[in-house]
């Protein structure tokens, strides 16, 4: 049995789809929706890439893992968006360099490799994908640029200050966010608490002085 059309689908998140364009019509006609669940591994480092994918709801969180077992956040695919990893690895024939897993349920549109090169010869689409893949990039060297320059403490206080008055969340997940040791992390919250800025349990950080972690965000 054929998968129904898609075009009404895809075109309700991603607006620069253009059906006019052969391109977005064959990758309408042969995409398939499939729904994955939180928690879910979507690919591994090392899996090869078999298929294009645009998430239609949810996100998927994109993270690598170094020999050490140190875990950075990447960047996450959300409504409407597609995964540059995947697309360089379909483009390059190469295999995952990190990992992506399922953040919130998820339903995505699935396009097989052959289809997604078909759909690459079409101006429209390849302009989309050529214009996601370098909006993406630019993300990843704001990443690279904070990791890499920025003091960590400095980062830590700017990520508790944009979220609200309490997080529900571990160290370890801070540390995998900010792309630092867990034990790291936990010093400095420790700090942060002295300073009356946060206030510490397990599983949960209560923020206490916003405008503090701001300003020293800013220094």
């Amino acid at each position: 049995m054929t998968e129904p059309d898609q075009s009404d689908v895809i075109a309700a998140v991603v607006p620069a789809a253009d059906f006019a364009d052969p391109g977005w019509r064959l990758l309408a006609a042969k995409s398939r929706t499939i729904s994955l669940a939180a928690g879910t591994v979507l690919f591994k480092i090392g899996d090869l890439c078999r298929d294009f994918v645009i998430v239609l709801d949810g996100c998927i969180r994109v993270q690598y893992s170094d020999a050490e077992g140190h875990e950075i956040v990447l960047y996450r695919v959300r409504r409407g968006e597609t995964c540059i990893l995947t697309t360089s690895c379909l483009m390059g024939g190469a295999a995952y360099p990190a990992e992506g897993v399922v953040e919130e349920d998820a339903r995505l549109a699935v396009v097989p490799l052959a289809v997604f090169r078909h759909a690459l010869n079409h101006e429209d689409f390849r302009n989309f994908v050529f214009t996601t893949m370098g909006r993406r990039i630019v993300d990843l060297m704001l990443v690279i640029d904070e990791v890499a320059f920025r003091r960590l403490d400095r980062r830590l206080a700017e990520y508790l200050s944009e979220r609200g008055g309490a997080i529900d969340t571990t160290h370890y997940q801070i540390a995998v966010e900010l792309g630092s040791a867990r034990e790291v992390v936990s010093r400095l919250l420790k700090e942060f608490e002295r300073r009356g800025w946060v206030g510490l349990q397990r599983g949960h950080i209560e923020i206490r002085d916003h405008d503090a972690l701001r300003e020293f965000s800013c220094d």
